[in-house]
């Protein structure tokens, strides 16, 4: 266990967690969380495509394809923001599919919902305002789901990945996208200087919110890293778990199944 998780773990026994490099009243930051996604909702793509220089898109591509999806399948895509993973997944699963975009940011799932009706996708896509720690969800529902980028502003992380488990179908999987550890000390250096100077002065000049973005990168160092996040998914009930590590550990992908 990272020293970061260890940490998450003894604040959430005493009812406080971590809000970026803050220590917070768990309580507060759902609503701190929210208050970041307001803000960037509009501008969201266009930052994550400067941010990642288009690579995210890739890093997505290569989810879907490793998620085995096939037509007919009822996919979620959980914090699914505005719909990058949903599109590609309703494409794949056709008019016998169903795609369920789901995250708990009204604000995120309403720009979603506007640039998938402009790219024609409406038959086969729903949406739900949700908390992933408490899916509202019968057991066994999807076939696939799917978490890009989201675990890690998730107040109660073990809570959210067995509400995962528990609608996932017997025989399913989950992929978690998620920032993680850079595995070369080069690299780390480099992606701090970037993540700490350049990507919220990026943030004050395309979108006016230099904190927002201040909060996404320290966000990022406080997410538990590929090993104790594929532990927790042991942890949580998931089986046959691994992780793919991407562009040099920046990003890592996380899959497990439930059987």
């Amino acid at each position: 266990m990272t020293e970061q998780h260890q940490d998450a773990a003894t604040t959430a026994s005493n009812n406080t967690t971590h809000f970026g490099f803050k220590t917070v009243a768990a309580e507060e930051k759902v609503s701190m969380v929210a208050g970041v996604f307001h803000s960037v909702a509009a501008k969201y793509d266009v930052m994550n495509d400067l941010m990642s220089m288009g690579i995210h898109r890739l890093w997505k591509r290569f989810t879907i394809d490793c998620s085995g999806v096939r037509p007919g399948q009822k996919v979620l895509d959980l914090a699914g923001g505005t719909g990058d993973l949903t599109a590609l997944f309703s494409r794949r699963v056709g008019p016998t599919g169903q795609v369920v975009l789901a995250d708990i940011n009204e604000s995120m799932l309403n720009v979603g919902k506007d640039k998938l009706r402009d790219l024609g996708l409406v038959n086969n896509i729903s949406y739900v305002q949700a908390n992933a720690e408490a899916l509202p969800f019968a057991d066994n529902s999807f076939d696939i789901i799917t978490i890009a980028f989201g675990l890690r502003n998730v107040t109660d992380k073990d809570a959210a990945l067995r509400s995962m488990f528990r609608v996932l179908k017997p025989g399913g999987r989950l992929l978690v996208l998620e920032f993680s550890k850079p595995t070369q000390e080069w690299l780390s250096k480099v992606y701090d200087v970037y993540s700490f100077k350049l990507l919220p002065a990026i943030g004050q000049l395309v979108a006016n919110d230099r904190e927002s973005y201040q909060y996404l990168a320290e966000s990022i160092r406080m997410h538990p890293d590929q090993a104790t996040l594929q532990q927790m998914m042991d942890t949580a009930g998931f089986a046959q778990t691994s992780y793919h590590n991407l562009t040099g550990g920046i990003v890592a992908l996380h899959r497990g199944y439930k059987f």
